[in-house]
């Protein structure tokens, strides 16, 4: 009986891992043929054009960008797109959205359309989420401005979401919208996932186009040099402060044996590597190959007397200005 558990573990086990290779593989086939990269941007309809860009420009500090129409519309267009026939012209507003995805506003001239805002339950109702590293102070400044919020912040106290505090607010045309907060990360990333969920906050905002930023080939090299100092430094105030320098927040280190996020796990990495010898450091073997955000460079490690004995590649994917994922791969000694 013994071994028909085992074998039905086994069998469960197998067909469990060949589905996730399935998705896996049918994810990527499918992202590379639809060749979409993220989310653009975020259209909403609004009452009103200046009352709208006035609170995204004047309460929440962002910038308008470009501007279309009005523009008329005709029959077959209303009719495609599920419009009533009597309405006007349409203007359109791009609004840069600090670091994020882009607000499309629509405002339709006498427009016929429903004016009643979506219910929380109605399918098709929506919200943006806005991303602050102190809820608290947020809230406070809003609430000076006038924004009604519907509630106080709410932590997460498990779950995937634990560390995550929220809060819904509505504007001043009745749209319900969000403040969100995770400064110290959410309770998922403490698993090791695979994928990590893209955040505004390791987006350095003090920094222009930061999102567009392309690092040269000099600046790529200067933070390969960070990563070797950072590895071979022995002080944990240091070496943290250099990972700030090379690494994004949500680094993720990839090896043949495990999967580390962030700061934390990556020192704790490199404090075992040290503890099993002390005297051993990383050097170059040859300079770094670089294609447009990607790097890759082979290394040694080991102490003054025998520099190679541990030989290695590391492969760099830069992403705004630091390095987001490394992939280690470390040679076998025959």
């Amino acid at each position: 009986m013994s071994n028909l558990k085992k074998q039905i573990k086994a069998n469960a086990t197998a067909v469990a891992s060949a589905i996730l290779l399935s998705t896996s593989v049918s994810q990527m086939d499918a992202q590379q043929k639809a060749g979409i990269l993220g989310v653009d941007h975020v259209g909403i309809n609004v009452p009103d054009m200046n009352q709208a860009v006035g609170f995204f420009t004047n309460v929440l500090g962002f910038s308008p960008v470009t501007t279309l129409g009005p523009i008329p519309l005709d029959d077959v267009w209303k009719k495609a797109n599920h419009m009533q026939s009597a309405t006007g012209p349409v203007t359109i507003k791009m609004i840069k959205a600090g670091t994020g995805a882009n607000i499309e506003l629509f405002e339709y001239k006498d427009n016929k359309g429903s004016t009643q805002q979506p219910g929380g339950d109605d399918i098709g109702a929506s919200h943006i989420a806005f991303y602050t590293n102190d809820i608290k102070q947020s809230v406070e400044y809003l609430k000076s401005k006038g924004v009604e919020f519907l509630g106080e912040p709410f932590l997460m106290p498990s779950g995937d979401t634990e560390g995550e505090s929220w809060v819904y607010f509505v504007t001043p045309w009745g749209s319900k919208m969000e403040l969100v907060s995770y400064p110290n990360g959410k309770g998922y990333e403490k698993n090791n996932p695979a994928t990590i969920l893209w955040s505004p906050k390791n987006i350095n905002p003090s920094k222009t186009d930061v999102n567009s930023k392309i690092l040269s080939e000099a600046d790529m090299r200067s933070l390969i040099d960070t990563h070797f100092a950072t590895w071979n430094e022995s002080d944990l105030k240091k070496r943290e402060a250099l990972m700030k320098k090379v690494y994004a927040d949500d680094i993720e280190m990839i090896d043949r044996h495990d999967i580390l996020n962030g700061y934390k796990e990556i020192s704790g990495f490199v404090d075992v590597l040290q503890s099993r010898n002390p005297k051993a450091k990383f050097t170059h073997i040859k300079p770094a190959e670089i294609h447009h955000n990607i790097a890759r460079l082979f290394w040694q490690n080991g102490p003054s007397e025998k520099p190679d004995a541990t030989t290695g590649m590391d492969l760099f994917v830069f992403e705004n200005g630091k390095v987001k994922k490394l992939y280690v791969f470390v040679d076998d000694k025959k």
